[in-house]
């Protein structure tokens, strides 16, 4: 199983980034997917998932900017970032998990699988 995570970049505050992730070796639409995000000094937080089922959930912080979508044909989720705010600067990943039940999904023990990181920076 392998997770490719791409968009990030350098944007200043109120403005938007679009993540992809893109899945290999197994069947993604009975993934859960997750984005995860770590600031330096800080530890890895949960910021949204889609499960199988296609719900969403986000984290308090994000939501009403962050939407998380799936895209099953594709293996691929995104996440479109908007109204982004410097505290969002991080590296985010991707991990997934086919077997997670509802209350694990904003704990990373939690997922098996993970991308490799994307960095996201948001100047004030």
């Amino acid at each position: 199983v392998q997770l490719q995570a791409s968009g990030g970049g350098l944007v200043q505050a109120g403005g938007s980034l679009r993540l992809s992730c893109t899945a290999s070796g197994l069947t993604f639409s009975r993934y859960t997917i997750g984005w995860f995000r770590q600031a330096p000094g800080k530890e890895r937080e949960f910021v949204a998932c889609t499960r199988y089922s296609g719900h969403t959930y986000y984290a308090d912080s994000v939501k009403g900017r962050f939407t998380m979508s799936r895209d099953n044909s594709k293996n691929t989720v995104y996440l479109q970032m908007n109204n982004l705010k410097p505290e969002d600067t991080a590296v985010y990943y991707c991990a997934g998990d086919r077997q997670i039940i509802l209350s694990s999904i904003g704990n990373s023990d939690a997922y098996d699988y993970w991308g490799q990181g994307t960095q996201v920076t948001v100047s004030s």
